[in-house]
């Protein structure tokens, strides 16, 4: 019995599977939003709250794995632990506690596994492709060859901006029209070296580009563009959204106040503060390289981690 832990700035995410004859089934599921990094941009510090409610979190967690019996666990933790002074007095405080032990892992690291987990997505009829995950306090991107279908990566960077980071400097009740072009602006700064050194723009010109991101922010406006009641991953991971259509939700999201976007399917409480750092995030990416549509992964890191994990038992059975 495996399972993958997703430790994250926002978000800890877990997946218990069992290996199967071409990866892994998922037999059960956890995800809560904790927000590990709430006030991280301006102290450099988890602070007391937010470290209490992830530990409450990683309880649920290890109850879940110890009901289903779990024999090999590989726990990460992302930005908010990378950056925290104080991140080894919490992993402490979380082994005690919990028994977990997470490691916390490198931008590369994380951007492997996040590409493993969201590969069997891209298409291999269309030569690169660009890859984003838009995360609480950072956003990484991945440009991709595929060779033979196999995806091969070219370049990767970590832009240190997330959703929690730019609420908490812009605001995430009403946000105005010049705030949400600074947040882009910010964003946006962070690419063009990127986009310089490999070409992309030009490769976007010519075509050769898909796009697939994975995240809260992107699987929520899937969500709306379906007119999804509730959020449901059957139906938007896989699915496409339309640039147009993207810009036209998030216009019509910033107009709103946080309760307004509350009220909006595939949106709620949880989100309704973060969704409009998450848009203005997207939109830099997509004023940066126009293509015309995304594909949707409601998947990453933890799916790459349990494709190794089931590989590895695949292994030890064949060994044995």
């Amino acid at each position: 019995m495996l399972a993958a832990l997703d430790l994250g700035t926002n978000n800890c995410r877990l997946l218990i599977a069992k290996p199967a004859r071409e990866g892994f089934r998922v037999i059960d599921a956890f995800s809560r939003i904790v927000r590990l990094g709430e006030g991280l941009s301006r102290s450099d510090r988890l602070c007391d709250d937010a470290m209490a409610r992830t530990v409450q979190a990683l309880k649920v967690c290890r109850s879940k794995m110890e009901r289903r019996g779990v024999s090999h666990l590989r726990a990460v933790g992302t930005e908010a632990c990378r950056r925290a002074g104080n991140c080894d007095e919490f992993l402490s405080r979380v082994e005690g506690e919990t028994g977990l032990r997470i490691e916390i892992i490198s931008t590369r690291e994380e951007a492997r596994l996040a590409l493993a987990g969201v590969a069997p997505l891209l298409d291999a009829r269309i030569p690169n492709a660009l890859v984003f995950d838009i995360g609480g306090g950072s956003t990484e991107l991945i440009w991709i060859e595929l060779v033979r279908g196999r995806p091969r990566v070219i370049d990767q960077i970590s832009v240190p901006l997330g959703v929690v980071n730019l609420t908490e400097t812009y605001g995430g009740d009403r946000v105005c029209p010049l705030d949400y072009r600074r947040m882009m602006d910010r964003v946006g700064a962070g690419l063009g070296d990127f986009d310089e050194r490999n070409g992309i723009a030009r490769a976007v010109a010519e075509g050769r580009v898909q796009m697939l991101g994975a995240s809260g922010t992107v699987t929520t406006l899937a969500g709306i563009q379906m007119g999804l009641e509730r959020y449901d991953r059957s139906r938007v991971d896989g699915a496409f959204l339309d640039r147009d259509k993207a810009r036209s939700i998030s216009d019509t999201l910033l107009g709103l106040d946080y309760m307004g976007r509350a009220g909006q399917p595939c949106v709620g409480r949880d989100r309704a503060d973060l969704v409009i750092a998450g848009c203005a995030i997207l939109d830099a990416i997509w004023r940066q390289w126009p293509v015309p549509q995304l594909r949707i992964a409601d998947r990453g890191v933890r799916e790459g981690i349990l494709c190794e994990l089931a590989a590895a038992a695949r292994r030890r059975r064949g060994r044995g």
